[in-house]
């Protein structure tokens, strides 16, 4: 039997900036999020579309980690890929960040489908920060770009319903604690990427399940969808049906929009990004794949410059097209228990003329309908086979979770050997009955959240240690009374009193108690200094996170001092960033030094971490200058009176 897919492993070498240390302070609130809409506007929707846009949205990203240790500085660095090819078609996958799928070559023509982002720059887009732009990325867990977006996943080869090779790529996901799979194959002289995809839920109680495939195009592509309307989605926050937007009018549109194409229920699904000669790449899928989507950066200043901070100056910029499992990214599906949803995508070249009705019908000769159905129910008893061998080590939070539950996953193996020492402690407790003591003097480790874990705390030896983890676990479960009374237990015994007086001072603020929480914010930033053992990442991590939260708290409530006392406690290489020069330059309004605060401006910085729709600088400059917002500082994505 000829072997009609053949992967490889290659080494990629691009301008790359480091990933640095995660956050190690747990995210006790939700960052901004712009992509939410208010309860009125939810009542105005359709019935499906309100319930699913009310179901469980995301009010945490405990367990995860806020990932904003990254910087601006790129130099050449080796990135693991692997790649998968036929006689037509070349993937290049990247199993240590989130399984991307780089780029996606056609041989005979010579054309790459993607738009392939030549650097990687982390940017703060993801659910939990890090992130980066190009090719096609696989979103699980909540609206948003996916917290695994620069983590890596397992992966191995497998036998492919055809006789030839597939890459598998699995993981845990832990906002939603899903597992979940993604098998790439190439068919013999196929001009089509065949994607099989399934979400599993092995909990015996319903989960909010959510996934979009977003697939980056060149900037110049003409979109097409079988859909005559969509609804559109700013930076407004509003959700509006409107007529499928034209070639012209997307080309014109002044800023950032989403639009969610509504597809009748009839159609095939797919979405097309064309260029002016009418070549591109086409995506279609099984049915339960329901959703495509358009993004565009708009053509006003902000997201020109988003577009180049994503990059390097001269590339050419991109839009996203997605697919997905609701009508809109604003809303979460119901996946009972005990079961999976799955479905096939395919990915692949198309020459047709610019209009939908030409599409489908190019589509349908290229790839009939009947071939995809057919592709998918072939995969389906390939999605239990057990990996051949394994290609790259995603995380150990599976092996965990399957440990504990002693899960059968046939598919997606989650060995004990993946587990490491971020899993150590919580190995220990599911063991043992108790966490163990750390043998040094460290910022505290990740907190499991889920209620079995919370449970297993709540009936353990209340040590100082278990009291601050269990009552991250309350927090989040949304019990904060009492979490802050487990947090001041084990401040009475506790020799490191910084994690927990930081945990307490978050919860003042919540709780409308801005200057107890300054209070407690300098408090923690003075014991974190005397506890803290070398300038070594992770407490450098430690004091830069807790440095920045304390200050801005101190401000807040007017204490100018005591803020420049935290400032200038900042190790120097943490005050030449970014994020602290724009922090320094508030601070320096807020101490009566207003043209000091400009020289700020005047010398340049870049916000590594600034947010996807974060108008912070724009705000600071207004209150320092009349002038204009020079445009390497303006990153805004609505309209100025919105």
């Amino acid at each position: 039997m000829v072997i009609v897919t053949t992967i490889r492993r290659e080494v990629l070498t691009m301008p790359a900036a480091e990933l640095g240390p995660d956050n190690p302070l747990p995210p006790l609130r939700l960052p901004h999020e712009v992509h939410r809409i208010d309860d009125r506007e939810r009542d105005e929707l359709p019935r499906d579309m309100a319930r699913q846009a009310g179901y469980e949205p995301l009010r945490s990203l405990l367990p995860v980690r806020v990932r904003d240790g990254y910087g601006r500085s790129r130099a050449p660095r080796d990135i693991d890929a692997l790649v998968i090819e036929n006689d037509r078609l070349r993937a290049t996958v990247l199993p240590g960040l989130g399984g991307r799928v780089a780029s996606l070559l056609h041989k005979p023509t010579g054309r790459e489908l993607l738009y392939r982002n030549p650097v990687f720059q982390p940017a703060a887009f993801a659910l939990n920060g890090a992130w980066f732009s190009g090719g096609v990325e696989w979103n699980i867990g909540a609206t948003g770009h996916t917290t695994l977006s620069c983590s890596p996943l397992h992966a191995a080869r497998v036998a492919a319903p055809d006789g030839g090779e597939m890459l598998r790529l699995w993981e845990w996901e832990r906002l939603r604690d899903l597992p979940f799979q993604v098998d790439l194959w190439l068919p013999d002289r196929s001009d089509f990427l065949y994607v099989g995809v399934r979400v599993r839920n092995p909990h015996p109680k319903p989960v909010p399940t959510y996934w979009w495939s977003n697939i980056a195009v060149p900037e110049t592509r003409r979109v097409l969808v079988p859909a005559e309307e969509a609804w559109q989605f700013g930076y407004e926050r509003r959700l509006t049906k409107v007529t499928a937007p034209s070639h012209a009018e997307i080309e014109q549109h002044p800023h950032a929009a989403d639009y969610f194409y509504d597809l009748p229920e009839e159609r095939r699904r797919w979405i097309a990004a064309l260029d002016e000669d009418g070549h591109g790449l086409v995506q279609t899928s099984t049915d339960a794949l329901r959703g495509r989507k358009l993004f565009i950066w708009g053509r006003a200043p902000g997201g020109r410059r988003w577009q180049q901070w994503l990059t390097e100056p001269g590339t050419d910029g991109y839009l996203e097209i997605q697919a997905g499992l609701a009508r809109t990214q604003l809303e979460h599906v119901r996946l009972e228990a005990e079961s999976e949803v799955s479905w096939l995508e395919a990915y692949g070249p198309l020459d047709s003329p610019p209009s939908a009705d030409d599409v489908a019908a190019r589509l349908e000769a290229a790839l009939p309908r009947a071939r995809v159905d057919a592709a998918y129910a072939a995969w389906k008893p390939c999605a239990d086979s057990e990996p051949a061998e394994i290609l790259a080590t995603g995380s150990g939070w599976g092996a965990l979770e399957v440990l504990r539950a002693d899960l059968k996953l046939p598919g997606t193996p989650f060995e004990e050997s993946t587990l490491g020492d971020a899993q150590a402690p919580w190995l220990h407790l599911l063991r043992a009955g108790y966490l163990p003591e750390p043998r040094r003097v460290r910022p505290p480790g990740e907190t499991l959240v889920a209620p079995h874990w919370r449970d297993m705390l709540e009936a353990a030896p209340a040590t100082p240690l278990t009291e601050y983890h269990l009552g991250v676990a309350q927090w989040h479960a949304g019990d904060r009374a009492q979490a802050v009374r487990s947090w001041e237990r084990a401040l009475q015994l506790s020799p490191s009193l910084w994690p927990l007086l930081r945990c307490l001072a978050v919860a003042d603020q919540v709780s409308g108690n801005p200057e107890r929480a300054a209070d407690r914010y300098a408090e923690a930033f003075d014991d974190l200094c005397a506890e803290r053992r070398d300038n070594g990442e992770a407490w450098t991590a430690a004091t830069a996170a807790l440095g920045r939260e304390a200050v801005e708290a101190l401000l807040a409530v007017g204490r100018t001092a005591p803020a420049r006392a935290v400032w200038d406690r900042l190790q120097p290489a943490v005050r030449r960033r970014g994020r602290f020069r724009l922090i320094e330059a508030g601070l320096l309004l807020a101490e009566a030094r207003p043209e000091e605060a400009l020289d700020i401006f005047r010398a340049g910085f870049e916000v590594a971490d600034l947010r996807e729709g974060a108008e912070t600088i724009g705000r600071l400059w207004a209150r320092l200058s009349d002038e204009p917002l020079p445009a390497h500082y303006d990153f805004r994505m609505r309209p100025p009176e919105a």
